[in-house]
């Protein structure tokens, strides 16, 4: 009995520990936080400081705030940044995960603004920013939001406008599931760089790289993350499923990958290139890990967006009234 006894005992406390595992995957996954925490790494250090600068900047443009609410009431919010010369052109970047719109984006802004000459709008997703939201969406509860965006877009300023949507990490999940969906004729290229292929396998890649070698011995934990999801955030990781929806996308789509991405492994941008019926174009940056593309090579990241923004629109800007 005394084995027995003690077996029954390692096995509560293996399900314990694995029940807690879980509770923390979920905590993780779809609790907001509000502000970003301190970087780390050197990279991660000097990016800090250029998107500290780059958002300054930003915001001496005096963009306009911006909202519109949710299905389910939740109040959301965005930065509106009109071009220097009218337009009926916009960009809507979606930024990542427990980041926000100002910071994910600030640095990539100038070129959208600056160089290119498009209306920007720059939204906060759910339980982000300044946006209002309990659980965090992860892409699956964030996609229905941008295209409620772009309906704002098409109210305030018409129906011929063209719109651009740029995602990064679990906002390029999200502009893809936005381009699974059926988005209205504005929407005309999709932007995507970092995302994952699903959500169920990048929880597993991010224990991976979290975890090491020890991952596997929370495998029992991502099922316990997955209902509380359900229970609580009310989604599920089916939902989050850029890969699987791909056949049914619309827009030509670009999509971006660090080489080095071990967070949210390149292999998913080969296999969403390859599963996209629609016109693709594929960049990988060297030496570039997660979401560092456009600080590695920022020139060979604008030139290839300009490209295929030039290969799939008409290159000259069209200026209408406001």
């Amino acid at each position: 009995m005394g084995g027995i006894n003690i077996l029954l005992g390692v096995l509560g406390l293996v399900i314990l520990l694995e029940f807690i595992m879980g509770v923390v995957t979920f905590w993780m996954l779809c609790v907001p936080v509000r502000k970003e925490g301190t970087p780390k790494t050197p990279e991660h250090v000097e990016r800090a400081k250029l998107r500290k600068l780059n958002a300054e900047r930003f915001m001496a443009l005096n963009p306009e705030d911006v909202h519109i609410q949710s299905a389910d009431g939740l109040t959301l919010r965005a930065w509106y940044l009109p071009a220097d010369k009218e337009t009926r052109r916009f960009v809507i970047p979606c930024h990542g995960h427990h980041a926000n719109g100002l910071s994910e984006f600030a640095h990539i802004t100038p070129f959208y603004h600056d160089t290119l000459g498009y209306n920007i709008l720059l939204p906060d997703h759910r339980g982000h920013g300044r946006s209002e939201g309990k659980w965090i969406g992860f892409a699956a509860l964030d996609w229905p939001n941008v295209l409620l965006w772009v309906d704002w877009l098409v109210a305030r300023y018409g129906e011929d406008i063209e719109v651009i949507l740029h995602g990064i990490s679990m906002g390029a999940a999200t502009v893809l599931l936005a381009n699974e969906h059926n988005p209205p004729p504005q929407v005309k290229l999709i932007i995507e760089d970092c995302g994952f292929s699903c959500e169920k396998r990048e929880l597993r890649d991010a224990g991976r790289f979290l975890f090491g070698d020890f991952e596997p011995l929370f495998l029992p934990a991502y099922p316990i993350a997955h209902l509380l999801q359900q229970l609580f955030a009310g989604f599920s990781w089916h939902q989050s499923d850029p890969l699987g929806g791909m056949a049914n996308a619309q827009c030509p789509v670009l999509f971006i990958h660090g080489e080095d991405d071990r967070y949210v492994p390149t292999r998913f941008a080969y296999e969403l290139y390859e599963a996209c019926p629609t016109p693709k174009r594929l960049f990988i940056v060297p030496g570039a890990i997660h979401a560092f593309s456009y600080y590695v090579d920022p020139a060979g990241y604008n030139k290839a967006v300009t490209e295929f923004i030039e290969e799939h629109l008409d290159a000259r800007i069209p200026a209408v009234s406001r």
